[in-house]
């Protein structure tokens, strides 16, 4: 139902939304132009470019722009589908398929998000204002002329889009908060709130102060909440691009697990009646000596498990990945607060200086890539719990139903014994070596004795002996670790953050590469420091450039007064750092000893 929906719109919506971008690019001005544009001076300087949304530096508007990005969820995961082609292509063709309708869905978009980052706040809230009601007005047709679907029911419409109607309701207020703000200050009943967007935010001047404040002693008490939950912190903002990634994410995780249960229910129950159908065939037929009517209670013992199971574990694989989630957007803090502070171990070697086309290409692929990997990280997962289900009521629960629970225990018993025994062999060979075969403390404080052999020939004896035994050992720690291996890397398959290679083989993993170059751009794009430390150079040349030659040191008395106050300054640097004298540029023709210039400086001090 939604699908012809969308077809609709997009046919009916282009003219609209190409007119209005073009207004808005047309009261746009460029800062340079072209020659040719003299003849038409009323056009001069117009047609600019029209930005949706900064990706990068810009922090205004964060949770609009993930609203709206909420509201263009339903488009995108429609995307993953081929129904909207309107034919058949060949597959070498597909590619391309899937950039047009990228394309198209961005066109489809893009009055969203270009009339919440125009200037112009009153005409940009109104084209907005209009464009949302006819975008709600239509998906509100299609669900009262198509409310039902082959999966959920009678209301699958409702149930799968209400998130998007919650985010097209709120851009509308938003829009009228535009219009408003807009005309109250225009009336002069409101001040208008300039807003330096463009290099410097807020929170990064802040967090340069607590930079240059002395830390204080004293250890501030946080709640329960922020130690066992999250710490959030005053002086960092997500960018735009972090948070419309997680509200896609987190309403395409709803939209997918809702179809999942529905797609589950009716595939296994389909499953069930068709076992019931066999059992009563078979019983008709009266044959019951063959090979598959021993097999058919097993099958519907496992078709009943199997859907008991994969329900059981929708919950679990939902949690998860919303938990992946929000975990992604901890660790994106977590890496880019260590870059600002210069580290960057916990980065591959070969990654801390990656190419930078990589890096900022890397910024594009990010958020597509990582709502990708949380679609298919959440039916990975899923699969991953559904088969430990499987293992869990094969291994534990049907053993206790059907032979009861002491042999169940006895059973257990051993097995454990068998576990704890290898792993006590294990464990001894380590006990042996610390008592007899390590030399003794060089120190009684010492937390442990040093990497050095004792008893030599003894300890060959015990490395000869043990030699065989730990060939079987090998084995099933191979398997093991093939496991390990395994279950870790499809259940971490959505964490972008994290790379599922071994050390090494870090570069075979794309997600991962995506994830390093994002945060070093983002890291050299909007390091607080930096963008201070530009802010104050650019503020300083705007000011020597309006200022003239004599108020520059508000020193009108004395024309020589900025070279006396730069003497000065000179001075009591070279006072309070004496190995800065050593490092000086030595112009005059007479020979001076730097350390007897230090000291007679320190001397007139003492006098002083």
């Amino acid at each position: 139902m939604f699908t012809s929906g969308f077809m609709r719109v997009r046919v009916e919506f282009p003219v609209s939304e190409v007119c209005i971008v073009a207004v808005l690019s047309f009261l746009h001005h460029r800062e340079k132009t072209q020659p040719f544009e003299e003849r038409f001076p009323y056009l001069r300087g117009r047609f600019g470019f029209v930005v949706p949304l900064d990706f990068i530096g810009s922090m205004s508007n964060r949770w609009s722009y993930g609203v709206a990005f909420g509201a263009v969820t339903p488009s995108v995961l429609h995307l993953f589908s081929e129904s909207y082609t309107p034919f058949a292509v060949p597959n070498w063709a597909k590619a391309f398929v899937y950039l047009i309708g990228a394309l198209e869905v961005g066109v489809a978009y893009m009055p969203f998000f270009a009339c919440l980052s125009t200037p112009h706040r009153a005409f940009g809230g109104v084209l907005g204002l209009l464009y949302t009601l006819a975008w709600l007005i239509v998906r509100l047709w299609d669900i009262i002329t198509c409310p039902g679907g082959e999966v959920l029911g009678d209301y699958e419409m409702l149930i799968l889009q209400w998130p998007c109607f919650l985010c097209l309701v709120f851009l509308m207020g938003r829009f009228i908060y535009m219009v408003v703000k807009d005309v109250r200050i225009r009336l002069q009943l409101q001040n208008e709130q300039v807003e330096e967007e463009k290099l410097v935010q807020a929170h990064q001047f802040r967090y340069v102060q607590t930079l240059l404040r002395r830390p204080t002693e004293r250890l501030v008490e946080k709640s329960w909440l922020r130690r066992k939950v999250y710490d959030w912190d005053p002086y960092f903002k997500f960018p735009n691009r972090m948070i419309g990634t997680a509200v896609i994410s987190l309403i395409g995780l709803y939209m997918m697990t809702l179809l999942d249960y529905s797609i589950s229910d009716y595939v296994f129950s389909k499953l069930v009646s068709l076992t019931d159908s066999l059992e009563e065939t078979t019983h008709s037929l009266n044959e019951t000596d063959n090979l598959f009517f021993t097999l058919l209670p097993y099958l519907k013992e496992f078709s009943h498990v199997a859907w008991n199971a994969w329900f059981a574990t929708t919950l679990f694989a939902s949690l998860t990945s919303v938990t992946y989630t929000f975990h992604v957007l901890a660790c994106y803090r977590k890496h880019i607060k260590r870059l600002w502070v210069g580290e960057k171990s916990f980065l591959p070697q070969r990654f801390h200086k990656p190419s930078s086309a990589v890096s900022v290409a890397a910024i594009t692929r990010y958020s597509g890539w990582q709502i990708a990997f949380t679609m298919w990280g959440y039916l990975i997962v899923h699969f991953v719990q559904f088969l430990f289900a499987l293992l869990f009521a094969y291994l534990v629960v049907l053993p206790i139903q059907n032979g009861g629970f002491l042999p169940w225990l006895s059973y257990l018993a051993v097995l454990l014994l068998t576990i704890f025994i290898v792993i006590g062999l294990v464990v001894l060979q380590v006990l042996l070596v610390q008592i007899f075969f390590l030399q003794d403390k060089l120190s009684p404080e010492d937390p442990e004795k040093p990497l050095a052999l004792n008893n030599r020939k003894a300890f060959h004896n015990f490395n000869y002996f043990f030699f065989f035994y730990n060939v079987i050992m090998g084995l099933s720690n191979c398997i093991l670790r093939l496991l390990n291996s395994c279950i870790v890397g499809t259940w971490l398959v959505s964490r972008i953050d994290r790379t599922i290679m071994q050390r090494g083989y870090e570069s075979m993993d794309p997600g991962y590469r995506t994830w390093i170059g994002m945060i070093m751009a983002d890291h050299y794009h909007s390091n607080p420091v930096m963008v201070c430390f530009c802010h104050l150079l650019l503020k300083r040349t705007l000011e020597r450039q309006t200022a003239n030659a004599y108020s520059q040191f508000d020193n009108t008395d004395c024309p020589g007064g900025g070279r006396v106050r730069v003497r000065w300054l000179l001075f009591y640097t070279l006072l309070k750092n004496p190995k800065l004298i050593l490092l000086r540029k030595r112009q005059s023709p007479v020979p001076q000893d730097p350390l007897t210039v230090a000291w007679v400086m320190t001397s007139m001090v003492k006098i002083a």
